[in-house]
């Protein structure tokens, strides 16, 4: 900004003489002529916007004058310092501080071929450097967030992650329902909203009222792996899960390790933070061994079998990993296929190249799974939530199936 550029706005401070008193449009235009000799782009379309925006906001609020500007006259985030400090020479009442944070901007050098520099004369290379050669990128942190591994996220992006967690939905495809609900027609007569309706009428039924079979949310079921093989992993699934458990109704919740644990009640808060903690204290074999066998079989003798799992969704999150005896799993796994609506395996070693079911554990287990997932980010996490709502196709039909399957519909 040259020197006549800056006494400019010193003399057109709304508090001084030349604009006391003038109309808002007067001074946006001034303003904006301010920032077109500073060097800032500013199209007249939008200094129009800026005029109806100081229109409605006013002139009284500083805050509120500093952001009509910047969201109509600025284009690039590079551009917010030379309008901060246009801002501050013109207005004069606001020094902007504790901004939110600026989108993430990587500068990359772009470098010249050998021969190419060898070849450029010294007048060449002035009118090169003269061109500025920087590609400027501009990354949305939620993105970066979304494509990056579990295993690499520090603190503060686990907290991040939770927020975007949250904003996933774990509705699955509903089921029948026992109890019916009032329909427009049908084949089934509603006789006591009938009686209800003909006492307007003397007793007579006029109109007679329908009824159909309702439908209600399927129970989803997290089984999740908290042994040390998955620790890098387990911090953040954990954070999926208590998404899960606090953000809809029929979600239960058990961590797998050398034996089942039942967390549904720790992990159903609206906070994460207290009930992350809770949790902790109630599982004892953070981090230890693997039994996905046992662990199944508890679940099914205890929980699945007697009617957690009949006709929900149960989705396991683990790396296949196991101490156990594979055949026990797989027996397991056959019992539960049976009586489950969707039985969805979320693996996040997946989706390393080359990846093959080797473990024991996975490959004993996957012949009973529908849809076999990846689970090593945020953007496998929605693939995951639109497989529990049935709007993906992605599903398993390399094992036969079986001919005694029972499962409810």
């Amino acid at each position: 900004m040259s020197g006549s550029d800056a006494a400019q706005p010193d003399a057109a401070q709304p508090g001084a003489a030349p604009l006391r008193g003038q109309p808002a449009e007067r001074i946006a235009v001034t303003f904006a002529r301010v920032l077109r000799g500073a060097g800032l782009a500013t199209p007249i379309g939008n200094v129009l916007t800026y005029v109806d925006a100081l229109g409605r906001v006013g002139l009284d609020d500083a805050t509120a004058v500093y952001w009509a500007g910047r969201t109509t006259l600025v284009f690039a985030p590079e551009d917010i310092p030379l309008y901060d400090r246009a801002f501050r020479v013109f207005w004069g009442r606001i020094s902007p501080g504790d901004l939110p944070p600026e989108p993430e901007v990587q500068r990359i050098t772009l470098a010249l071929d050998d021969e190419d520099a060898a070849s450029d004369t010294p007048d060449d290379a002035e009118r090169t450097a003269d061109r500025d050669p920087t590609l400027v990128l501009r990354f949305s942190a939620a993105e970066v967030l979304r494509q990056k591994d579990f295993a690499t996220y520090d603190d503060i992006e686990l907290r991040q992650s939770q927020q975007l967690m949250e904003q996933l939905r774990f509705a699955g495809p509903p089921r029948r329902s026992f109890r019916n609900r009032p329909a427009r027609n049908g084949s089934r007569p509603d006789i006591r909203r009938t009686m209800r309706e003909s006492l307007r009428a003397g007793g007579e039924p006029i109109r007679r009222a329908w009824q159909e079979p309702g439908q209600r949310l399927r129970r989803l079921v997290l089984l999740l792996d908290i042994s040390g093989s998955m620790e890098p992993y387990s911090r953040a699934m954990l954070r999926f899960v208590q998404a899960a458990v606090a953000g809809r109704q029929r979600v239960e919740a058990f961590a797998l390790g050398t034996r089942l644990t039942r967390i549904t009640k720790e992990l159903d808060s609206r906070d994460p933070d207290r009930a992350l903690g809770r949790a902790a204290d109630r599982v004892q074999d953070w981090s230890g061994g693997t039994r996905l066998g046992e662990c199944l079989r508890d679940f099914n003798d205890e929980w699945g079998a007697r009617g957690m799992a009949r006709g929900a969704i149960v989705v396991i999150l683990s790396d296949g990993w196991d101490r156990g005896d594979p055949a026990l799993l797989g027996e397991q796994m056959q019992r539960l296929h049976r009586i489950t609506r969707e039985l969805v395996w979320v693996n996040p070693l997946k989706v390393t190249p080359g990846y093959a079911p080797l473990a024991r554990g996975m490959a004993a287990a996957l012949p009973y799974v529908d849809h076999f997932v990846e689970g090593h980010s945020l953007a496998a996490m929605e693939e995951l939530a639109a497989v529990i709502a049935g709007t993906t196709s992605a599903r398993r039909r390399d094992h036969p199936a079986s001919p005694h399957d029972t499962r409810s519909p």
